[in-house]
């Protein structure tokens, strides 16, 4: 038996209504605050993530997919969103079009990572990318649209934590002065961060491992290093949120994992997801477009885990299991009118269903119990003669005969009390 890759999830029937709501909200939120849908390719040459989202991050140096093409390009599965939709931005000249202009995707991401509860190697996410203003209003906007997003889910526990990185000339004078002050704790942390204060200090203080956190409780944080510029951009921010009543705490520790971004950080999470407790995530990132070869063009955004909060989505969000009608056809008459009857409610909008290998009523009625459908219709050959059916209530077993041409209507009729 050939099985699933490890941290490869297969998303059964079952669970797959979970999933239509997470994303028939997204598109919905999606689509009031103006952002349109835009499909990017699974895979791209590596350059455009090396290049973006920094060739010392975790996830570029060992996390992602990359595989040798047949001309011998080196292409890589999508990591994450914003790069794949940045090059298309600019591939496609959108910077020609009145801006802003606004993003969203929906799909699969590819990191090879330790599998764990909502942490997998193919998972998905709902994002959003806003070109075009550097107004703090549309950094306000993102976090809006994920903070209604989610608390729409009814998710539990929700807190949107804030930070600011500041602007590169912020971070290239604050880094000195973290990295001294971590260089005198280095006998604290942790492998990876010892590799880190070499390629990427800023992720040390975001590091999970009690020891790190412990040894970087004091460290001087870039909130505290903004220039005036960026503290008035954080503060308009936090001054809009606070008129949408959209509460928040300002997290100094908070820092994102990818290179491109700037000012304006934040982060939704949930204490029902334990360490890795991120739902939602995203910020500023106003050189990215300029980096890859576009022009200068400011954005911001963010991406959802639909994993994460798929666990998270309580019961009572879920909608309720539609009607669906099961036809029990039998006999040389009753089996073609059944196929009739089928196709004549299913074209009216009716679930229905059938178990072809099924020959008799109680066969049939065996599946119908099975199949978990509300409602059965009795056709054997006396009622396809007749022209009526028997419609079983599986539930409380009562009965009606109803004319064949009336069915789809009797259903029709039922759905809306249903």
């Amino acid at each position: 038996m050939i099985k699933g890759i490890k941290g490869v999830k297969d998303i059964l029937p079952e669970e797959t209504p979970r999933w239509r709501v997470i994303e028939d909200a997204a598109r919905r939120w999606a689509d009031r605050y103006g952002f349109r849908e835009i499909r990017i390719p699974i895979f791209e040459v590596t350059t455009l993530f090396a290049r973006s989202i920094g060739a010392a991050t975790d996830i570029v140096e060992k996390e992602m997919y990359t595989f040798p093409d047949r001309d011998g390009t080196s292409l890589t599965l999508r990591p994450e969103g914003t790069a794949g939709t940045v090059r298309a931005f600019i591939e496609h000249n959108r910077a020609a079009d009145p801006l802003p202009q606004k993003y969203f995707y929906i799909g699969p991401m590819f990191r090879h990572e330790r599998p764990q509860a909502g942490r997998l190697r193919q998972f998905h996410q709902f994002g959003v990318e806003y070109f075009g203003t550097q107004d703090s209003k549309a950094d306000v906007d993102v976090i809006a649209l994920l903070w209604r997003f989610l608390s729409d889910l009814a998710l539990p526990d929700l807190t949107l934590e804030m930070n600011s990185l500041g602007t590169s000339a912020d971070r290239a004078a604050y880094l000195p002065v973290l990295v001294s002050y971590l260089k005198s704790r280095t006998n604290e942390l942790c492998d990876n961060c010892r590799r880190r204060l070499e390629t990427n200090p800023l992720r040390v203080l975001d590091c999970k491992v009690p020891g790190c956190r412990a040894a970087t409780e004091d460290a001087p944080q870039l909130i505290s290093h903004l220039s005036p510029t960026a503290k008035s951009h954080f503060d308009e921010v936090l001054s809009i949120l606070t008129t949408l009543g959209i509460p928040f705490r300002i997290n100094p520790r908070l820092v994102r994992g990818l290179d491109y971004y700037c000012l304006t950080a934040f982060e939704i999470t949930s204490s029902h997801l334990g360490a890795q407790n991120a739902v939602g995530a995203g910020g500023r990132y106003d050189g990215l477009v300029e980096l890859l070869g576009g022009p200068s063009i400011p954005a911001v955004g963010f991406a959802a885990g639909l994993e994460r909060i798929a666990m998270m989505l309580p019961e009572q969000s879920l909608p309720p299991v539609p009607m669906s009608v099961y036809i029990a056809a039998f006999g040389s008459l009753g089996s073609p009118a059944g196929v009739r009857l089928l196709d004549a409610l299913r074209m009216a909008g009716i679930s229905a269903h059938t178990d072809y290998r099924a020959t008799t009523l109680k066969g049939h009625l065996r599946q119908a119990d099975r199949s978990g459908c509300r409602f059965a219709v009795l056709l054997g050959d006396d009622e396809a003669t007749t022209g009526s059916a028997v419609v079983r209530d599986m539930d409380s077993k009562a009965q009606d005969t109803v004319a064949m041409a009336d069915i789809p209507r009797y259903f029709l009729s039922l759905i809306k009390g249903f």
